[in-house]
């Protein structure tokens, strides 16, 4: 969070469009409550949303208050931040962390007040459609009525559900789904699992400091590995944060799975179609979501292209103005950055052509 300055960011010959930004109906926060109070709590769901629900800091106050406004507070947030569209998701971890038939209802119900939300303000949000793992098939369907229905173009998983990962082919019938219907899956951070959160918890170090891109970097690479875009070439994955790291580590991932298969050290490694970075390449997209860090976006325009890297805020868990000002400022040749800020998320998510002076 940082303090509103005077006035809005300068004037740009693009629209600033954040692709990674959050909500969460306050029906959900009694659900997790509910949650909460049971005898066993998740380890990381206490530490996140046990934190966040519970804290007077300033920093939780200000999330928390957020996170439930779909109307004046968040677009007031736009305005001073000289933001022009956010593409919204249920925060993590979403449904995941409920039983299967609360989390089918209830994607459908956030969906829903989402939906409300955008036809309140059509030329500000546009949705992604939150969906329940717990039921592939369920999950398939409310992506098609995320699409038929309510006019969401993406999905959106908030990594793993109950330490279960969409790698395994029990979940695939969710990626027929979306390729079937060009619906991007945004796969989004969760806490690590019960059974990875103890040496990241110890240290502090569970969160987004580095425990989130871990998990679903690790996420993101299971299904690279597991065959996924050999099964569904078609498909498409956002990954934010600067893609959780990967593409700084695509050298390393295309030689030790290329050794890793000729050692048969494991039956998980099998040969694929393309190498790692290849499908980083061809099935991926990168948003720059809480890392406005030029020498990075650059990086990773260089090493998936630059139609395939989107400005994202990270709102409102990272609300910071002066990052807006610092990427206009970036040295980049301004047909790159408007495909960074604008036209990458129009052609991804289906935006129509809003107005801009």
């Amino acid at each position: 969070m940082s303090a509103s300055p005077s006035s809005p960011p300068a004037k740009v010959p693009y629209l600033r469009i954040a692709t990674e930004e959050a909500f969460c109906p306050k029906e959900m926060l009694d659900i997790y409550r509910k949650i909460l109070a049971a005898p066993v709590v998740d380890p990381g769901f206490l530490s996140l949303m046990g934190f966040y629900m519970s804290s007077p800091s300033e920093r939780a106050q200000h999330i928390m208050r957020c996170l439930v406004d779909l109307d004046d507070i968040r677009i007031q947030h736009m305005n001073e931040s000289g933001i022009d569209v956010q593409v919204i998701a249920l925060t993590s971890p979403g449904v995941q962390v409920m039983d299967t038939d609360t989390a089918v209802s209830f994607a459908r119900f956030a969906n829903d007040v989402l939906a409300d939300g955008i036809r309140r303000h059509p030329d500000r949000f546009v949705g992604m459609t939150a969906f329940a793992p717990q039921s592939p098939r369920e999950a398939a369907k409310e992506i098609q009525r995320g699409v038929n229905e309510l006019g969401m173009h993406a999905a959106v998983v908030n990594s793993h559900t109950h330490g279960e990962y969409l790698s395994d082919p029990k979940f695939w019938e969710i990626f027929e789904a979306a390729q079937a219907l060009d619906v991007p899956i945004y796969l989004h951070p969760n806490t690590p699992p019960a059974n990875m959160i103890g040496p990241f918890m110890e240290a502090g170090l569970d969160g987004a400091i580095y425990g989130f891109g871990v998990e679903t970097g690790l996420h993101a690479l299971r299904l690279i590995t597991s065959g996924v875009f050999d099964r569904f070439p078609k498909l498409q994955i956002v990954l934010g944060h600067m893609g959780e790291a990967l593409p700084f580590w695509a050298y390393r991932l295309d030689y030790m799975h290329a050794a890793t298969v000729r050692s048969k050290r494991y039956d998980a490694i099998k040969p694929l179609k393309k190498k790692p970075s290849d499908y980083l390449r061809d099935n991926f997209h990168i948003t720059c979501s809480g890392m406005a860090w030029h020498k990075a976006i650059a990086f990773t325009q260089d090493v998936v292209g630059e139609d395939r890297v989107l400005y994202a805020m990270d709102y409102p868990y990272q609300y910071a103005i002066d990052e807006v000002v610092a990427l206009d400022g970036m040295d980049m040749n301004p047909a790159a950055k408007k495909k960074f800020f604008q036209t990458n998320a129009q052609r991804l998510f289906k935006i129509p052509e809003r107005n801009h002076s």
